[in-house]
This record gives C-alpha cells, structure tokens and sequence, in this order.
C-alpha cells in the first residue's frame, strides 16, 4: 500500500460509514505502478438497498424539498468549503487512483467547487410561467424534483462528474445513490466526507463503489429510483436504458465520443496544432470529449502533422505525482485495448507517425502519445474510441467534405472548427452534428455552457443552467376562481 493513503475506505450511506453488507472489499490500484494502494467496502445489490431505502426516507420527510431553495443552495457553498480543506489530500488521490498529473488533481477540486457554487447560486433561480387563459381562470407552472436520483460516475473524471450531479439533484429537492467507479473510487469519498461535515441531512446524499455487474446493475434496475443519471460507455449505457425503459423512468446519458476537429487552410497553424494536441493528450486521451480525430486540409496536412508531432514527443510520460506531462492509462485491460486498436490501424494500411505502444520501461500502464496519418473514414481507428491518447489525421479537399468526414461516424459528442474567417466558423459549427462545437480553441467553454451529445453519444445536458431541467419535471397548476 502506498504510505499516506488511507489503506480502507468504507461506503457512505444514510449519514454513516458502513462496510459491504456482504464484508467484501475491492482492491484500488495505482495506474502509475500496478500496485495495491488500498481497498474500499465492496458494494453489492443488499448495500444498493439499503442506501436506495435511504434515499427514500430521507425525499419522503421532505427535508430538502421544504428548505427555501436558497438554503439549498447554502448547502453546496458549505460541501465547496469544506471540501477545500481536503484539496491536497485529494491531488495526491487523483494522482494514485487516477493517473492524473498532481496539478490536474488540484484543477479537479478547484473545478468541482466552481460546480458546486455555480448550482448553488442556480437553486433559487428556477422559476416557473403563468400561462393567461382567460377570465376566470389561472394556470401556472411548477418544477418538481423527480425523487431518487440514481447516478453512475466514471473513472476518468469522478470527483467533478460526481459533484456536478449531485448538486443538480440536492438544489432542486432530489435525493442521490451515487455508485463510485471500482477504478477510481477514492475521491468521490472525499466528497461524501465533504458532504458530512456541511451537515447534509442524512440520506441525501449516499456513496457506494462498487462493480457494474452487480451493484451498478442493481441500482440501475432498482424498483425505488425515479431518475438516472448515467456516465460512461455506450455498451453500458445500453444496458442502463434496458433497465430504465422496464420502469419508464427519465434518463441523463453522457456516453461516448469519436470527436473531429476540422482545420482550414486558413487557420493558425501554431494555435490550431497546441489545441489539438491539448485536445488529445490530456489526461492521456482518457476524456469522452477529447478532440480524437483531426480533420485538416490537405493543403497544410503535412505543416499540420509536423508540428503536433513535435509537441507530442516534447511531452514527458511518467508518474503524475512526478511531474509529468501525461500520465498512465486507468489499467491493463485499457492499455491493451488500445495497443490492440493501435494495431488494427496498421494493418488497415495507416501509417503510425509517432508511438502506437506501450512506453517500454515503466511498470505502470503508460501509452506513448501516438499519431496517425493516411487515415480513410472507414477505418476503425476513425470510428472507434479508443480512450487514450492517439489522434488519427485525415486529409479533405472541401468544406462539403470535410463536414461528411466529421459527422460521419455513430457519435455526436464534440467537434471542432479552426479557421480565421468568420462566415465559415459558422457556416461549419451549424453543419456539424455534435452537443458542443468549439471554434479556434479545443474545450472553449466552462462549467456555464451546457454539456451533452447526439446520436450514440447520449442525450440530455450536464452544466450550465440547462442541466437543472434534466433533474426536475413539470407540473402545470390550472384553476377556475
């Protein structure tokens, strides 16, 4: 076990600390080195009960939903502060359960407190109409929290992904069963802890990690939840909806992306090649948004190429808590996926620029930053995620083009335009079918603008002020005076 990391974490349910009812525990390892770090309370389908039971409770007593909504949101500011006071404490987390760098582990916290006073501020400005129907009559409308808010975090990204859905939920009066992912699990207990000392009422708020197959599928298929909220997969997210369609509940699904970023010929070059590689190579490419498909004129493919080459091999690989600038891929099982898929590409006839295996040396499960060119659409290394830090190039002679080549896989989670003529930002950004476009700079945006995808990406909005309306429905007050 690493020192300084607590060797056993337990499951926060119903305001208390509490071991798996069945005492199992999962091992949590470091990406960095393959090794144990710790162990946390394994939860199985009798914990999802308990805490669903919790959730229940707690949405029945009316406790939040009776608070003014501005408490609600007081309620955030405190779960902001104090989990401040756990920053370091989660940094070094992020760097050993998560692969993250030790700087992007304080971003996450720095982050998921700007989610946590974005909604608060957010809780008592979700108003309703009042709809004129004539003499005699008033009708106006009223937003109802769904109830008990089922939500499935993933790996790459727990602590701020958490966070953000469980303020959505606590602000407009929902309860939450939060199951951690097995990978990554140990911030998110953090933030339960966080939750604890701002004195969230007991059961709002409950935490458990555990396996998909079980306790993810437990509560997804719990007959006591009103709504989920789910990150992850597209596979997954299938098998989510099955569940959720037998009980004809509303969903929020964030699922997979193959993201393209086009670049015109009239771009900067300097600028468009930094975001890129900033698009891919962070957190070794492990983020659903990432930029994973670059689109580039050919007139400039070559300058294009040579350039992000340059940084990419610039770029350290090696332990986040080093000081590296990109750190391991979550686990064996996805560095191999991705070799796989690597290889795949070559033998599609792509020609690998840069990397295209493992970095040879490192115990941990470390990917080289991998650039591909020579790439046709059809390939499987343009259709398919991979996860990890490998951009695959390919080469359009017109705009028409170059927006059949962006939209044309399964998703629609993110594109992006890089181009100095205005008209032409536009006129792409409207053709392209994506939740999100950024223009000139990959991940333009923030925490206000709302989040989501097309097609197999998903649907419904994370962030910004529209995510409120996918934890709330409406219901519509018609009197006759």
């Amino acid at each position: 076990m690493t020192t300084g990391i607590r060797p056993y974490w337990q499951n926060y349910v119903d305001g208390a600390w509490v071991d798996g009812a069945e005492g199992g525990r999962i091992t949590v390892s470091d990406p960095a080195t393959g090794s144990a770090i710790a162990e946390v309370a394994r939860a199985m389908p009798a914990d999802i009960d308990l805490a669903v039971a919790a959730a229940r409770r707690c949405y029945e007593s009316r406790v939040l939903r009776d608070l003014r909504p501005h408490k609600r949101g007081d309620l955030m500011l405190e779960v902001a502060r104090h989990l401040g006071t756990l920053a370091d404490e989660i940094a070094v987390l992020e760097c050993h359960d998560n692969g993250k760098t030790l700087a992007a582990g304080r971003a996450e916290v720095a982050l998921t407190q700007r989610y946590l006073s974005y909604y608060a501020g957010l809780a008592d400005k979700l108003e309703g109409r009042q709809i004129p129907l004539g003499d005699g009559l008033l009708d106006y409308t009223l937003h109802t929290p769904y109830g008990v808010s089922a939500q499935i975090v993933p790996w790459n990204g727990p602590l701020p992904v958490g966070a953000r859905s469980i303020a959505c939920a606590i602000v407009t009066g929902n309860t939450v069963v939060l199951k951690s992912p097995e990978d990554s699990p140990l911030s998110l207990f953090l933030l339960a802890r966080a939750c604890e000392m701002a004195g969230v009422p007991k059961g709002a708020v409950n935490i458990l990690c555990g396996y998909g197959h079980d306790a993810g599928a437990a509560l997804a298929a719990h007959p006591d939840i009103d709504h989920i909220v789910f990150t992850g997969s597209v596979e997954t997210g299938k098998s989510v909806l099955r569940a959720a369609a037998e009980r004809v509940i509303p969903c929020v699904m964030e699922l997979g992306g193959k993201s393209g970023g086009i670049i015109y010929e009239d771009a900067d070059l300097e600028q468009a090649a930094f975001s890129a590689a900033r698009g891919i190579f962070t957190h070794a490419g492990q983020i659903c948004s990432a930029g994973s498909r670059l689109i580039v004129h050919r007139s400039i493919h070559d300058d294009v190429v040579a350039r992000i080459v340059k940084l990419a091999a610039a770029r350290s690989v090696g332990p986040g808590v080093e000081g590296c600038d990109m750190g391991p891929l979550i686990s064996e099982r996805q560095l191999q996926r991705v070799e796989a898929l690597c290889r795949a590409g070559v033998a599609e006839g792509a020609k690998l620029v840069l990397g295209g295996a493992r970095v040879p040396g490192l115990a941990g499960h470390f990917m080289a930053p991998t650039i591909f060119t020579d790439v046709r659409p059809e390939m499987a290394i343009a259709q398919q995620e991979f996860f990890g830090p490998v951009l695959v190039v390919l080469a359009f002679d017109t705009s028409d083009e170059a927006i059949e080549i962006a939209n044309g896989t399964d998703y629609g989670l993110a594109a992006g335009v890089y181009t100095r003529d205005l008209r032409l930002a536009h006129w792409t950004a409207e053709r392209l079918i994506a939740g999100q476009v950024y223009v000139n700079e990959w991940w333009a945006g923030g925490i206000e603008t709302p989040f989501g995808g097309t097609k197999r990406s998903g649907y419904g909005r994370e962030k910004g002020q529209e995510a409120l309306l996918g934890y709330v429905q409406t219901k519509n007050v018609g009197i006759r005076y």
